[in-house]
This record gives C-alpha cells, structure tokens and sequence, in this order.
C-alpha cells in the first residue's frame, strides 16, 4: 500500500474513534476494543522502533 494512502486511512480510523463516546459503549464491547486497541498501538509502536533504528549513509 502506498505511504500516503495508508497514513491517510489510519488518520480516518483515529478521527472516528474520537468521534465516538466511550461512556456509550456496552461494558464488554469497550473492553473487547481496548484489548484490540493496545494491540493495534503495540502494531503501530514496533513500525516506529524499526524505523527509528534504521542507519545508513548521510543517516
């Protein structure tokens, strides 16, 4: 997928998750999201380590 795009998506992703209220959610369901939430974080968190120990020439 091209950078951009991608960036866009995950952009829109996080814009509608702040378009929602927790204090909505059901009990479960929020829970079930918080665990899918910090795993998509520990995702998004290992991307920037590789990226941040990424050398090279001019590096």
């Amino acid at each position: 997928m091209e950078w951009g795009r991608a960036m866009r998506e995950l952009s829109t992703a996080i814009d509608h998750l702040a378009t929602e209220d927790p204090s909505e959610i059901p009990r479960l369901q929020l829970v079930e999201q918080l665990i899918e939430l910090h795993w998509q974080m520990a995702r998004l968190q290992a991307q920037i380590a590789r990226r941040t120990t990424v050398r090279g020439p001019g590096l």
